[in-house]
């Protein structure tokens, strides 16, 4: 086990760097910290499902300013975007709740209503539900980019936990605009690259990938880093996608 740590110390040192968030290496976070707040970042982390050069040519298309101006701006705008399961209606909606939320006090404000009451996951779930009394429209769609409140058998919820972890931890790759909470109580972004190598390191013995399997990970790795157990996440990113890992 100090082996594997030691790896992903070192993976940790060489991933903390500008150069991981470029053209060649593309990822939402760059067009996320590009703006840099918190109602930005959460179209990017919400938008980040699919193929990452398809995500990152929608990101960087949007002028994430637009929610700054009044609805019918917002509709003329975006009349023409869509992105896989999301259509121009289903994007149209989505920055006029996200403008609602801004001018409710932002996302910070509401995830701490319900991380004050419960802790991360009622966070997340106040969140959710607010975005979801900010406007009535509902579609498969907007739906699928906002997501269900947590329950104990939900999937990882791992575009949420990234965005937690961009807001929360602060280096050269996540953006630390929140106080709210500890980077301790961040729980793993796990997809399935993360989660074939943690697997594969002995992290994680769970066959599924949901957020029990991320709570799992999480613990185990609070056995390296009990105080930043998610600094290792972008390292087995990385490695899962790069193909890296090797034994």
């Amino acid at each position: 086990m100090n082996t594997i740590k030691e790896r992903l110390e070192a993976e940790v040192v060489l991933r903390n760097c500008a150069d991981e968030l470029c053209e060649d290496k593309p990822d939402p976070l760059m067009v996320a910290r590009y703006w840099g707040d918190e109602c930005s970042a959460l179209t990017c982390a919400l938008f980040a499902y699919g193929n990452v050069k398809a995500i990152i040519s929608l990101l960087q298309s949007l002028d994430m300013r637009i929610i700054d101006h009044n609805e019918s701006t917002i509709q003329e705008v975006l009349h023409n975007k869509y992105y896989r399961f999301q259509n121009s209606e289903d994007i149209i909606q989505w920055f006029i709740t996200l403008k609602r939320l801004k001018e409710l006090g932002g996302v910070e404000k509401h995830f701490a209503h319900g991380y004050q009451k419960g802790g991360v996951i009622e966070g997340i779930n106040s969140l959710i539900e607010t975005l979801y009394e900010l406007n009535p429209y509902r579609s498969s769609g907007y739906t699928f980019l906002i997501g269900k409140p947590i329950t104990k058998n939900s999937s990882a919820m791992k575009r949420w936990m990234m965005y937690l972890r961009w807001m929360v931890r602060y280096d050269h790759l996540d953006m630390g605009l929140w106080k709210v909470m500890s980077p301790r109580e961040l729980i793993m972004p796990l997809d399935t690259h993360t989660f074939n190598v943690s697997k594969r390191l002995g992290l994680l013995h769970r066959k599924q990938c949901d957020l029990k399997a991320a709570v799992e990970l999480t613990n185990a790795l609070k056995k390296f880093d009990p105080d930043d157990p998610i600094k290792y996440d972008f390292a087995l990113y990385r490695l899962g996608q790069e193909k890296r890992l090797e034994g």
